[in-house]
């Protein structure tokens, strides 16, 4: 085995990475993303992340910010991120401009993927935290980021009305809303509109 890497560690990292897509699996199937949930983080099997995985495992949080304190980036991470499009940093481009010198910004993601984003994040916080996680665990850990994240401002509305709706309604509200709501398309995907639905259920946290 590689420097760093133990017995113990890479079994502790297939446990946590496995688990973590055993969560997500059962959340898509809960609002009908299927093929999703049984896609989901694939790559993180692949021996360019999972090495990296199984070398800088913690067990309390993700690896890929052990190798970037370690590094000065993630390897695993860049492989990750540009090959699942639940995470909001696969949609960075740049705008389109006529004279070609876009700046970088995030893209709109697709429904389906914010909501594959969404349970991404409920997901690792139940992961990470165990007995600690609540509801309003994945709201906060959002909001302690917030500021740094490139992000489409529809996308980013409809991400902060989901976790605001776990934190107040709890889970099984929230995915049926999903399930019956966002995915049927009934719900305007417009930060204005969105904003507004947010701010209602902000009343009550």
């Amino acid at each position: 085995m590689s420097e760093g890497m133990s017995l113990r560690k890479a079994w502790g990292h297939l446990k946590t990475i496995s688990r973590h897509k055993k969560l997500v699996g059962e959340g898509c199937f809960k609002v009908g993303l299927y093929r999703q949930g049984i896609l989901h983080d694939l790559s993180k099997y692949s021996p360019v992340e999972f090495l990296v995985g199984c070398k800088y495992f913690q067990g309390f949080m993700s690896p890929n910010n052990a190798e970037r304190a370690d590094k000065g980036y993630s390897a695993a991470w860049l492989h990750h991120k540009g090959r699942n499009r639940h995470h909001l940093e696969y949609w960075i481009d740049y705008e389109a401009r006529e004279d070609g010198h876009g700046v970088m910004t995030g893209m709109k993601m697709p429904i389906r993927f914010v909501v594959e984003m969404f349970i991404d994040r409920v997901s690792a916080s139940k992961n990470y935290q165990k007995e600690k996680y609540t509801d309003r665990s994945p709201l906060e850990y959002y909001e302690r980021g917030q500021g740094c994240y490139m992000i489409h401002p529809d996308t980013e509305a409809l991400l902060r009305l989901l976790l605001v709706m776990l934190a107040v309604r709890g889970e099984d509200r929230t995915y049926a809303f999903i399930r019956k709501r966002v995915l049927a398309g009934k719900v305007p995907y417009e930060k204005e509109k969105l904003d507004r639905g947010t701010g209602k259920l902000r009343k009550y946290l």
